[in-house]
C-alpha cells in the first residue's frame, strides 16, 4: 500500500485555558473560591489582594501613626503614600487606600476622644505601659463529657480502685453517653491477676448513672428516660411511677402514639397520661450530646435582596467579593523591561484571573435578578406564592447555557427578607391547578406545611384530606404525592401526629 499526504480542514471546539478556568471559578461556592485564591497568591507573586484581613490592620495602623503624627511629617510621607497607590494602576486600588485613609482618620480620632473620656477609669495606651484589660481574650476550650465526669469522679471516689474502675466505664460511653457494650463483656477484658468481681463493676457503673447529666450511662433509652424520670423533682408519687411503667414496658406504644392501648394496659384516664406524657417529654433522650464539640457552619449569601421603590433589587455581596490586582512593583519592572519570560506568564494569569473574577460575580448578579424578576410573588408574599421554574426559562433569558445556569445556582446563596435560600430553591417543577395552569411543588410545600400546622392536634389531616383541601384550591395532587412532599419536609405521618 502506498503511502501518500493529504491535507485536510476541519472545525471542532477546543477549551483555552482561560475558558477552562472561568467555568473552574464559576461553578466554586465561596468558601473553595477563596481557597483557590490562596493557592494562587502563594503561586503567583505578581498577583495581590488588597482585602487581606491582616494587610488592611496594617494599614490602618500606618495611617493613623501617620495621622497622629506632627504636620511636617504627614506633609513628608504623604506624597510617598500617595505614590505607592497611584502604583496600584487600578482605580479599585486607588478606592481601597482611599477607604483605609479615611478609616485610619477615625480611628485616630476616635482614639483621641476615647482618652479624653476614660478619666480616671482608665489609663491610655500612651502611658507607655501594657493594658493588662485590653490583651485579646481567648476562647475556652469546650468540657467534654469525659472530663466533666471525671471531675465528679475525683470529688466522689475516695479509693483508688473504684475511681480506676468508674474511669474505665466512663471511657466505655459514646457521644450521646450510652454504654453500648455490654458490662459482660467489658469485665471479660479486665486481666484475671487484678481480681476484680463483676459486682464491682456495676457497682461503678451506678455511680456512673448517679452522675451530672441526669440519665449518662444507661444503656438503652428506656434505662436513659427511667433514670432521668427517677430524679426528676417535684413531681407526684403516681405520675412518676405511671412515667416509669410507660418507659420501661410501652416506649414503643407511646412513640407510637397509640394512647388508646396505653389507657388500657395502665387502667387510666386521658388527664393521667397527660401528665405522664408530659414527665416524660421532659427527658433528654442523649444527655451527652450537650457535650459534644460540633461546630455550626455558617453560610455568607453571594447576593442580597432589597426592597426598592420599582420592585425588588439585587446586590452583591462585597464581603465575599475579593479585591484583586497587579503587584505594581513587579508590573514597574516588566515595564522597564527588567523581568523575565516566565513573570510575563504570570503576569498574564493575573490578568486571566481578575477578569474571569469580574466575570463571574457579573454573572451571578445576572442571574440572581433573573430569578428575582420571575419570583417577585415570593418576596412580596412568601413560599406560598412561588412559581415554577426550570433552568431553560433563566438560560433562554440571559442567552447562556442551561449548563452555565446549573454551575451557577449550585452552593451560591441568597439572603431575602424570607431568609436565606440557596439559589436552586427557587427552581421547581410544576403541577396543573383545575384552571389550566402552573402551580410550584415548593408552594404546595409550603401549603401542607401550613395545613399540618393548623391542625387540630387531637384530629390530624391524613395524607387523603391533604390532597382534597389542596384540590378544594384549584392544584390537582395525588395522595402519594402529598405522602412523598411530606416525607421530603420530615412531617411525621398522621399516626405521629396525633395527641390526647
Amino acid at each position: 500500500m502506498k503511502q501518500t499526504l493529504q491535507l485536510k480542514t476541519s472545525q471542532h471546539l477546543a477549551l483555552t485555558p482561560q475558558l477552562q478556568q472561568s467555568i473552574r471559578l464559576l461553578q466554586l461556592s465561596t468558601l473553595e473560591l477563596h481557597q483557590e485564591i490562596e493557592q494562587v497568591l502563594s503561586e503567583n507573586p505578581l498577583l495581590e489582594r488588597l482585602d487581606d484581613p491582616l494587610d488592611r490592620s496594617v494599614r490602618l495602623l500606618a495611617d493613623g501613626a501617620i495621622n497622629s503624627a506632627p504636620a511636617s511629617s504627614q506633609a513628608s510621607e504623604a506624597p510617598a503614600a500617595q505614590g505607592n497607590g497611584e502604583e496600584g494602576g487600578s482605580a479599585p486600588a486607588e478606592n481601597a487606600n482611599g477607604e483605609a485613609n479615611d478609616a485610619g482618620g477615625e480611628g485616630g480620632e476616635s482614639g483621641g476622644e476615647g482618652g479624653e473620656d476614660w478619666g480616671e477609669y482608665g489609663r491610655s495606651s500612651g502611658s507607655g505601659g501594657e493594658d493588662e484589660d485590653g490583651r485579646p481574650q481567648l476562647e475556652a476550650s469546650p468540657v467534654t463529657l469525659r472530663e466533666h465526669l471525671m471531675e465528679q469522679v475525683r470529688l466522689t471516689c475516695c479509693a483508688a480502685r473504684d475511681c480506676a474502675l468508674v474511669e474505665l466505664v466512663v471511657d466505655a460511653l459514646d457521644d450521646n453517653g450510652y454504654l453500648e457494650e455490654p458490662l459482660e463483656d467489658i469485665h471479660a477484658r479486665l486481666p484475671e491477676e487484678l481480681e476484680i468481681e463483676f459486682d464491682e463493676l456495676r457497682t461503678a457503673l451506678a455511680m456512673v448513672q448517679s452522675m451530672d447529666p441526669p440519665g449518662v450511662g444507661a444503656r438503652s433509652a428506656a434505662e436513659c428516660l427511667a433514670l432521668q424520670i427517677r430524679r426528676m423533682p417535684g413531681v407526684p408519687m403516681v405520675t412518676r411511677r405511671m412515667a416509669l411503667v410507660i418507659v420501661e414496658k410501652y416506649l414503643t406504644w407511646f412513640a407510637q402514639r397509640e394512647f388508646n392501648k396505653l389507657k388500657k394496659a395502665l387502667d387510666c384516664d386521658d388527664e393521667d397520661l397527660r401528665e405522664a406524657q408530659a414527665v416524660i417529654r421532659q427527658c433528654n433522650p442523649h444527655p451527652g450530646a450537650a457535650f459534644a464539640s460540633d461546630v455550626s457552619d455558617f453560610v455568607v449569601p453571594d447576593v442580597i435582596v432589597r426592597r426598592a421603590k420599582d420592585g425588588w433589587s439585587v446586590l452583591l455581596n462585597p464581603e465575599v467579593m475579593p479585591r484583586l490586582r497587579v503587584n505594581s512593583l513587579y508590573a514597574s519592572l516588566m515595564k522597564q523591561g527588567k523581568s523575565e519570560t516566565q513573570m510575563n506568564a504570570q503576569l498574564q494569569e493575573a490578568k486571566w484571573l481578575i477578569k474571569n473574577m469580574r466575570q463571574r460575580f457579573d454573572t451571578i448578579l445576572r442571574v440572581a435578578q433573573a430569578i428575582v424578576d420571575r419570583q417577585r410573588n415570593f418576596f412580596s408574599h412568601g413560599a406560598v406564592a412561588m412559581r415554577p421554574l426550570v433552568l431553560r426559562e433563566i438560560a433562554d433569558t440571559l442567552g447562556l447555557h442551561e449548563s452555565t445556569i446549573s454551575r451557577v445556582t449550585t452552593q451560591k446563596y441568597m439572603l431575602t427578607p424570607h431568609g436565606m435560600f440557596e439559589l436552586k430553591y427557587f427552581f421547581g417543577s410544576h403541577v396543573a391547578t383545575e384552571a389550566g395552569g402552573e402551580a410550584s411543588s415548593t408552594a404546595i410545600r409550603a401549603l401542607i406545611v401550613q395545613l399540618t400546622g393548623a391542625e387540630d392536634p387531637k384530629n390530624p389531616l391524613s395524607d387523603s384530606k391533604i390532597a382534597e383541601m389542596l384540590g378544594e384550591q384549584g392544584m390537582v395532587i395525588a395522595r402519594r404525592t402529598v405522602a412523598k412532599y411530606r416525607e421530603a419536609l420530615k412531617i411525621p405521618p398522621v399516626s405521629l401526629r396525633k395527641s390526647l
